[in-house]
């Protein structure tokens, strides 16, 4: 089992990143939290690995903090929730907001995540709410940022991968890149955070794609 990767960043997506470890490159899919946090490309990157069989393959997930990584594996143990499901969870919602959302078993909340029907968000609140009574949940950090128009299409690909819908997903960008940045941040990584908080919003609820 691979339990962490160090090398340079050779490739980066919001959902995907490819790890040069002396001259080999390693595929890990990532959460959008994780996006956020990593450096240029060939930066050197560190990465916690979950690594998952499968029969015909092996597939890396990685993240920055060991925080997120458990947090991963205890999406895992909810029926039904299978990695690709439970890195969708974590790009739709920071853990710092999932603890309190499922010991407050806030369904609607939880189904705004592209993904995550009722019946699924029924389970997780129920199979998980016990298991993270112990997770402490710090203040998050709430990042506002104003985009260039260059970077719309960009950041709506990345929401249409995720699973939200075109119209929903222009709107917020649109929405998010009108509003006063908390700085100077005009980035891919810092319009792609305020139109997901945009779409985190309980009149953006209708957002994502039904099952």
């Amino acid at each position: 089992m691979i339990g962490h990767l160090r090398g340079h960043l050779a490739e980066k997506r919001p959902n995907l990143v490819v790890v040069d470890v002396n001259g080999v490159g390693y595929q890990v899919a990532i959460p959008l939290s994780t996006f956020y946090s990593l450096g240029e490309l060939r930066d050197d990157v560190t990465l916690l690995i979950h690594t998952h069989l499968r029969e015909d393959s092996i597939a890396l997930y990685g993240f920055l903090t060991a925080r997120e990584k458990q947090f991963f594996e205890l999406l895992l143990s909810a029926s039904g929730v299978g990695p690709v499901l439970a890195l969708k969870i974590l790009s739709g919602m920071s853990v710092d907001d999932l603890v309190p959302a499922i010991r407050a078993n806030d369904l609607v909340r939880l189904v705004r995540i592209p993904g995550v029907g009722r019946k699924t968000a029924e389970r997780i609140v129920v199979e998980l709410r016990d298991k993270i009574a112990a997770m402490a949940a710090p203040e998050p950090e709430h990042v506002a940022a104003a985009g260039l128009t260059g970077l719309h299409s960009d950041v709506i690909s990345a929401l249409l991968n995720l699973g939200y819908e075109r119209r929903a997903a222009e709107k917020a960008v649109e929405s998010a890149a009108a509003r006063p940045a908390d700085g100077n941040e005009s980035s891919f990584e810092a319009l792609l955070r305020a139109t997901l908080q945009q779409l985190s919003q309980p009149a953006q609820k209708g957002a994502r794609r039904d099952d």
